[in-house]
């Protein structure tokens, strides 16, 4: 068997993401780790009539989990600054597209790369600051969104 041929499992530790806003790639991030990678979808329980034995399972709505990004915090305010423009009664809005894509061990794209469409800065928060822990200060964003816009 070629080596080409394996199917090796892909490292959870190599992955790369991108926001863009408005059309405008805002960079490529660095981040410890990335959640929210999931999706379910609703089952609904329907009692039909003179069907009294059992119940059918129906499909509902999707629900997509918040992506949650974490990184080491540094003096870069652009994702607070995201999240401040949303709470100000005037800011502007912007929505983002984040990509996420998984790497291989050589820091190549894989074939797989999840897309979200729509996303907003939903919560913001620093890790606690404690003088007896010697750990870095961890950055949290955690953003709403509409669902992939595609998967490869």
């Amino acid at each position: 068997m070629a080596s080409t041929d394996r199917k090796d499992p892909l490292p959870a530790f190599c992955f790369k993401v991108t926001i863009t806003i408005d059309g405008c790639r805002q960079g490529e991030a660095f981040f410890k780790s990335v959640g929210g990678l999931a999706m379910e979808t609703e089952v609904v329980d329907y009692r039909a009539g003179g069907v009294n034995h059992s119940t059918y399972k129906l499909v509902g709505a999707t629900k997509w989990k918040n992506i949650v990004l974490k990184r080491g915090f540094t003096a870069s305010r652009e994702l607070l600054a995201w999240r401040e423009a949303w709470l100000k009664p005037s800011g502007i809005k912007t929505r983002a597209t984040i990509t996420i894509e998984q790497l291989d061990s050589d820091l190549n794209t894989s074939k797989y790369k999840w897309e979200f469409v729509d996303g907003w800065p939903c919560k913001w928060e620093l890790s606690e600051f404690d003088a007896a822990k010697n750990e870095v200060a961890i950055e949290t964003l955690e953003i709403a969104h509409h669902g992939l816009s595609g998967m490869t």
